[in-house]
């Protein structure tokens, strides 16, 4: 289906699909069965200057929107998603300098996000604030030019691995939500350490650490905004950022109804390939058209971010819900459609629907995702009486 992209979002889409059919296919398995990092793939998609796809040209990027960023997102899942989200996790980590960091704060750190040279991430989850991130404990004070942080953060992608962190910490616990603000903190910085790797169902070449903060000291100016915006930073952030998610499901949905669909051309059962009996043809049909449905929505949706519209809050959390759940149905189809073979690690599609199942859970949860649909449903519908 033709999405009318430009010549250059066409150019983005072949070459993240080269480099997914060259490089990353060929040891995606091996990346999966020993938990590592794809240092080398980073790297080669730096090389290809991929990293700097929503970075401002200024500062060393290509100056692309929502939209480049799902298609080469999207290209990256079909073949992995481990890989994708290591990738996809820096363009979290640089969105709340891209949309909140001051002329210095961007020059220093974008540039270094653009070229590949550092990756990003960002830290906002702890262990007992997940979807209530009101709730969070890490805690900044500020003495003299400097920030105090302590405190810790859980499930952070590309933690340890990376070299820039936004990180949202409690300036002002008496003001609950507003009390929170966001901070740029590098590795390295006095008092910034790591926790052990996670060990995970799914995405396991992505790196998930504990963040810990023991007297971490930051200088005054790593202050993203003001004191007090930090959940304004994450809100918008995460606005941003959910079409990406999206992009994810598609990318693994097709790769997985690519396996299925192959699979179902060759595998015979009572002399016939099983794609010629109704109930695999239609299971495809089924899985085809929710492919098809979930990449309009992400992609229209990006398109009207990059709009400059202010109030993208409900259609980007559409932008994830959808496109999750679908690829956790699809993904679980193409393992039916396998039957024993898809149970085997020798098959991709064992893989893609582990890794399909943490869409549904990372950058909010669908069911708070819907709560944010509801809830703008709601003010909508308010305001028509």
């Amino acid at each position: 289906m033709d999405y009318f992209l430009s010549e250059e979002q066409e150019m983005i889409r072949d070459l993240c699909r080269q480099i997914a059919e060259e490089r990353i296919k060929p040891v995606r398995a091996e990346l999966d069965e020993k938990e590592e990092f794809p240092t080398e793939l980073m790297k080669a998609l730096a090389q290809a200057d991929l990293f700097g796809i929503i970075i401002p040209e200024e500062y060393g990027g290509l100056g692309g929107g929502c939209l480049e960023n799902v298609i080469a997102v999207e290209e990256l899942s079909r073949a992995c998603l481990g890989v994708s989200t290591t990738y996809a996790a820096s363009f979290l980590g640089a969105y709340p300098v891209i949309l909140f960091g001051n002329e210095e704060q961007k020059q220093k750190y974008l540039t270094q996000i653009a070229s590949g040279e550092q990756l990003a991430a960002f830290a906002l989850t702890e262990s007992a604030s997940g979807s209530d991130a009101g709730s969070i404990q890490t805690r900044a004070e500020k003495k003299g030019d400097e920030y105090i942080i302590n405190g810790s953060k859980q499930w952070i992608t590309n933690g340890g691995e990376a070299g820039i962190y936004s990180v949202v910490a409690i300036t002002d616990p008496n003001k609950g939500a507003r009390g929170a603000t966001a901070f740029i903190v590098e590795d390295g910085d006095p008092g910034f350490g790591y926790g052990k790797k996670e060990t995970k169902l799914g995405i396991r070449a992505s790196a998930t650490r504990e963040l810990i903060f023991n007297d971490c000291r930051i200088p005054a100016d790593r202050v993203l905004g003001r004191e007090g915006m930090g959940f304004v930073v994450a809100m918008r952030t995460f606005d941003q950022s959910r079409p990406g998610v999206g992009a994810q499901a598609v990318g693994v949905a097709q790769g997985a109804l690519d396996e299925a669909a192959a699979f179902a051309r060759v595998r015979k059962q009572f002399d016939k390939p099983i794609i010629t009996f109704q109930a695999v043809a239609h299971m495809l049909a089924n899985m085809a058209i929710q492919v098809e449905a979930a990449r309009a929505l992400v992609y229209a949706v990006a398109r009207f971010i990059d709009s400059g519209a202010k109030d993208t809050s409900k259609v980007s959390a559409m932008a994830k819900v959808f496109p999750t759940d679908m690829a956790m149905q699809v993904t679980t189809d193409a393992v039916q459609i396998l039957g024993g073979h898809g149970y085997m690690r020798e098959y991709p599609v064992e893989k893609m629907m582990r890794d399909a199942k943490i869409l549904q859970i990372y950058e909010g949860t669908n069911q708070i995702q819907r709560n944010v649909i509801g809830q703008e449903l709601n003010k909508e519908y308010g305001r028509k009486k």
